[in-house]
């Protein structure tokens, strides 16, 4: 199904679902589908070594890549995540996303992703910023402000992006800020970016409980991963009268029927780096956390966790998809016919990128903004963005997925049929 001889997706990677959303869409796109396959195949995929001296002098070596899938309607832009189960197939899927992404939402950037196959848990600071740094100047040869611009994903921060902005300036001899997003504010950073995604998750989460006539105040929440996009919705959705009924990360499944305290469980959040020491909850097996009474569901941690089985199982109205990938197609359907409406990540988490974006705008003029006009224009082009989606579902009376795919595609493909073929 894949056609690249370089990688064999299996039914339930992220490649493989990235290729049968965007079959599905094929038919909703007139004469523009004759440039489809242009959407099947990433135009640059970058694998490097990345060698470091360890702190006890040994040498280490890490594989890291930088996939630029599409750039027709602008630079690449997307993050760069640390994490042991990083692959080539992964990180090619996610740059798709993102290049569907900044399409769906209007933003004039392509879409790329990064990674490194590591546990940074188990690297200390030094060797940290010293696997950062050689890793930027690897992938220097094709990222730059105009290029392909990097911004922090799954165990990557503002720090982080601080060393890749710092070593990418340091090659080519002057401060270039603008080459990542999601820095620290006295180094060009925005205002908002960190809270950002999470934000999105709840504007257009709101917009959909609206449209499907589900009250906030008092509606029930469940959230898996609880990082910078679980938690920011999860107080998001708080501040609007929902209560939070169980929470899921990598150190434990809570439940609590009566609501979380927030500022208690955030606290053990930032304490520990994880929800599972919170005593204030019940703690159950964390295939039981599908089966939990909720009204709105959260799945904000990695790709390919609503799978068929737990499609059919859980009790939410509404799914919010705050990760990127977290739905298996065939889940897709399930959750359809059983009438639970989805808002995929395609627009469900466009909040970060569009802040990304306001930061990269902000580098460029060097005016920055408040955070007020930051969140203010963030809750417009997420609002104009889905109810042109969701007028487009209506159409076609297709799911918001393929609604978004059919937005963004359309504009991607436009873009492409305009500029041509060089030579």
């Amino acid at each position: 199904m894949s056609y690249l001889s370089y990688v064999t997706p299996s039914a339930t990677s992220p490649w493989h679902t990235y290729l049968e959303q965007v079959d599905r869409v094929l038919p909703y796109l007139g004469p523009l589908a004759r440039w489809g396959e242009t959407l099947k195949r990433p135009k640059r995929s970058l694998i490097v070594d990345v060698p470091i001296e360890m702190d006890d002098g040994s040498v280490k070596h890490f594989e890291g890549y930088r996939v630029q899938h599409n750039l027709s309607r602008g630079p690449g832009k997307g993050g760069v995540r640390y994490h042991p189960d990083v692959t080539l197939e992964e990180v090619m899927a996610l740059s798709a996303w993102m290049t569907i992404k900044c399409a769906g939402v209007g933003l004039p950037y392509g879409g790329a992703k990064g990674g490194i196959r590591v546990d940074p848990k188990v690297l200390s600071q030094k060797e940290l910023e010293r696997m950062t740094r050689r890793y930027t100047s690897e992938i220097g040869i094709i990222i730059g402000p105009q290029r392909d611009i990097p911004a922090p994903d799954v165990n990557t921060n503002a720090q982080i992006m601080a060393w890749m902005m710092d070593t990418y300036s340091m090659n080519t001899g002057a401060t270039a800020t603008g080459v990542v997003t999601g820095k620290p504010i006295h180094l060009g950073g925005s205002l908002g970016r960190v809270k950002a995604t999470g934000r999105g998750v709840f504007v257009t989460g709101r917009e959909a409980a609206r449209r499907i006539g589900l009250k906030l105040d008092g509606a029930r929440v469940a959230v898996q991963g609880f990082g910078n996009v679980g938690s920011a919705a999860a107080e998001l959705f708080v501040g609007a009268g929902a209560k939070i009924v169980a929470v899921q990360d990598h150190t434990g499944t809570l439940v609590n029927h009566r609501g979380f305290d927030m500022q208690g469980l955030m606290n053990t959040v930032r304490r520990d780096g994880g929800v599972g020491n919170f005593t204030e909850a019940d703690r159950i097996d964390g295939e039981a956390f599908w089966d939990v009474d909720c009204d709105i569901l959260i799945p904000a941690a990695l790709e390919g966790q609503i799978t068929t089985e737990r499609a059919a199982r859980t009790k939410a109205k509404l799914v919010l998809e705050g990760a990127n990938g977290p739905t298996l197609p065939e889940a897709d359907d399930v959750l359809k016919e059983r009438g639970v409406l989805v808002v995929p990540d395609v627009i469900c988490n466009a909040g970060g990128v569009t802040v990304s974006y306001f930061e990269w705008v902000q580098d460029f003029s060097s005016f920055f903004w408040s955070e007020d006009e930051i969140n203010v224009r963030l809750d417009k082009i997420m609002v104009d963005a889905l109810k042109h989606i969701w007028d487009t579902a209506d159409q076609h009376k297709i799911t918001l997925r393929t609604a978004t795919f059919a937005v963004a595609c359309e504009r991607i493909l436009i873009a492409r049929e305009e500029r041509g073929l060089y030579p």
